[in-house]
């Protein structure tokens, strides 16, 4: 069975058609009987309100189908820099993926970031140039640009018939045909025919090129072109199979998935050449009793382990968790373990999704995708698993908010459901913080940047109907420190006539920018039954240590704002076993811990954006002058046929309204993206 499943994502950058495409792929494999567009708002996969409205992929929508006794599980993942967090959770539990790039634009700003994503999971890819009917399409020059810009092996299965306007199909390297689809049937008939004399030349050029590619990794194939004897389709298929799965060098296609060009030999591709769930490398889990890591094969026999990839909420049913298994299986109705959290949870009912429709199932096995209900403290990075065999996949790493703005409830009735709201929504997406400013009281919420927040503010206003007042967005600034220092604090009070009382000492030290926030310990534990000895706690002490540095990350040291970069180090403690506390240590560690930092030369940060700008060659002037003035600096350039693309860094609390003033400086024809880079000091 496993050999017959596919987890595919399907990415790009904004606008490169991936949606489209994925509507065309549920239309040929019948899953559903229209095809929706995207600018008519009726995208399946794109079901949210928003997106129907703003014609961009927010959540990744899951869905299952099924072609030639296959079944495949896609993913539709977002192209716009903001909702990276959807795309590095889709990314976590493919096994394969389809990079969409425009025949127009080639690799563009998000196409790079994605590619970086999936590199880092190591997930073998296909690639798929859609858009070949536009206007500039350049099939080629694609291929040039993903060779250079990621240095790996290109290798095209296909090339286009055509370009533009005369774009009329495509010649499949490995049968030697070419492919023609009807229009009247919106594509859904297609046919294949004898190589046109005139396109004959090209074919067989580019047929060698993609022998020669195949035979670097291949013996046999090589055997045979020195024989002089022909490779046959199935052996091309198997050894770029094998080469995929090993990254050895990507296949490509081509097509217009608008014009219903291409869309089927694709899916025959993620059939033929993108790895079966069991192909991959195997989970990479750690014992967290036995302190040891160790891989998990992807077997339905084995101890069930699954991860929690994506939490949505469903007015009826409440948390619905989306969960990739990687072994074993789970029966609706069965209890599962939270690893990490170390608690019991009941599957209630299991679902196979269809963007936002579902269908029930009795169990999931291991290399399946579903969504359990009933789950209530279960979160994104979460591992299910047994109880008597703890496992824990590796969680989700996901980057800081860098962009806040105020929310208020428009009455005191409002204001229960307005934190019951955000609780919700942060849920769903861990890139989403929101806190209570500890000095006005005023709820502040968090995210990846401008349209990030307007998406979620808008969700809260119009889907949960929460009346309240947003203030206008804010920088995220984080505290940090820049000298060591070691301090001990005592701590004594009485309360309800018991002594309290702990004693310990801190050392804090300034990380690499990027590095994030870490508690270590030198401090030896033992059972609270037990004697540890000098420089020793018991368990529930060191996690109440632990506890309240966490919470000082949260809260800063002179400003309020969260910190980064910053190690703390339990060095010492002195216990008494009659009068130590959990109370009594998280006061202490919390007062050294603000003592410690205020005297190690704190300092604030500010988040600096990566910007790329994609500007026609005679406003590119004018685009730069655009980002200096803002304090920005421009780091390198790249020059396309038309288009400049400039790469800068800006700090973020200048590129307020950047989008407004660039497109008045360029007449509206150039546009840019704009993530997180790093943080550094405030300038």
């Amino acid at each position: 069975m496993l050999d017959k499943m596919r987890n595919i994502g399907i990415m790009a950058h904004i606008d490169a058609g991936k949606t489209t495409t994925t509507e065309r792929i549920l239309f040929y494999t019948g899953k559903i009987h229209k095809i929706g567009e995207i600018d008519d708002g009726q995208a399946t996969m794109d079901w949210m309100a928003q997106e129907q409205d703003r014609g961009i992929t927010i959540q990744s929508a899951a869905t299952t189908t099924y072609w030639k006794n296959f079944q495949i599980n896609i993913i539709d993942t977002p192209g716009h820099v903001d909702f990276t967090a959807e795309v590095e959770r889709s990314l976590r539990v493919l096994d394969g993926a389809v990079a969409v790039l425009c025949a127009v634009g080639g690799v563009q700003p998000q196409t790079e970031t994605v590619w970086h994503q999936a590199d880092r999971y190591k997930v073998p890819r296909i690639c798929f140039v859609n858009k070949m009917d536009r206007i500039g399409a350049d099939f080629f020059a694609v291929l040039k640009d993903v060779h250079e810009k990621f240095g790996v092996e290109v290798m095209p299965v296909q090339i286009p018939i055509g370009a533009s306007d005369s774009f009329e199909g495509v010649i499949d390297l490995i049968a030697m045909k070419e492919i023609h689809w009807d229009a009247a049937t919106e594509g859904e008939k297609y046919e294949y025919a004898e190589i046109a004399q005139d396109r004959l030349a090209l074919a067989e050029e580019w047929r060698e090129k993609m022998l020669d590619t195949i035979s670097s990794t291949s013996d046999e194939i090589t055997e045979l072109i020195l024989e002089g004897k022909d490779v046959p389709e199935e052996l091309i298929k198997k050894e770029i199979r094998k080469a995929v799965l090993n990254q050895n060098y990507i296949p490509f296609l081509c097509g217009s998935a608008r014009k219903n060009i291409g869309v089927q030999p694709l899916i025959d591709a993620v059939v033929d050449f993108l790895p079966a769930p069991d192909e991959v490398l195997p989970a990479e889990a750690f014992n967290p009793k036995k302190e040891e890591k160790l891989s998990v094969p992807c077997k339905v026999e084995g101890a069930p382990l699954g991860l929690v990839f994506k939490i949505q909420y469903d007015k009826d049913a409440g948390s619905l968790c989306y969960v990739r298994m990687y072994s074993g299986k789970i029966k609706s109705g069965d209890q599962v373990f939270n690893t990490g959290k170390k608690k019991r949870e009941r599957v209630n009912r299991i679902l196979r999704m269809h963007s936002n429709k579902s269908e029930q199932m009795d169990s999931v096995q291991a290399g399946d995708i579903a969504v359990f209900i009933g789950l209530k403290i279960s979160q994104t990075g979460d591992t299910l698993g047994a109880e008597g065999q703890p496992l824990l996949l590796e969680s989700m790493q996901f980057p800081e908010p860098v962009i806040s703005v105020s929310v208020e409830p428009k009455s005191l009735s409002e204001s229960d459901r307005l934190k019951e709201v955000l609780e919700i929504l942060s849920k769903e997406d861990p890139t989403f913080t929101s806190r209570e400013d500890s000095e006005t009281g005023q709820l502040i919420i968090s995210g990846m940047g401008e349209l990030h927040i307007d998406v979620l503010t808008r969700r809260m206003l119009d889907d949960f109907k929460v009346e309240a007042r947003v203030g206008n967005p804010q920088v995220t600034y984080r505290e940090s420190i820049t000298t060591e220092k070691t301090q001990t604090e005592k701590y004594s009070k009485q309360l309800g006539g018991k002594d309290n009382e702990a004693e310990l000492t801190l050392t804090v030290r300034p990380l690499e920018r990027g590095s994030g926030n870490r508690f270590v310990s030198k401090v030896k534990t033992f059972q609270k039954s037990g004697s540890g000895g000098t420089n020793a706690l018991p368990e529930e002490l060191l996690e109440a240590v632990k506890r309240s540095i966490e919470g000082c990350f949260s809260s800063g040291i002179k400003v309020g704002y969260p910190c980064t970069d910053i190690e703390v180090e339990l060095v010492s403690v002195k216990y008494n076993e009659l009068t130590a506390t959990p109370f009594a240590y998280e006061a202490a560690a919390a007062k050294c811990f603000d003592d410690a930092c205020s005297a190690a030369d704190p300092v604030l940060l500010e988040p600096v954006m990566a910007v790329d700008i994609m500007s026609p060659k005679e406003f590119v002037g004018d685009a730069m002058s655009q980002i200096t003035q803002r304090g920005g600096l421009i780091s390198s350039m790249d020059s396309k046929a038309s288009t400049d693309i400039v790469h800068a860094q800006a700090p973020m609390a200048k590129m307020f309204g950047f989008s407004t003033d660039l497109r008045s400086a360029t007449q509206g024809r150039a546009s840019f993206t704009m993530s997180f880079s790093h943080f550094e000091i405030k300038r």
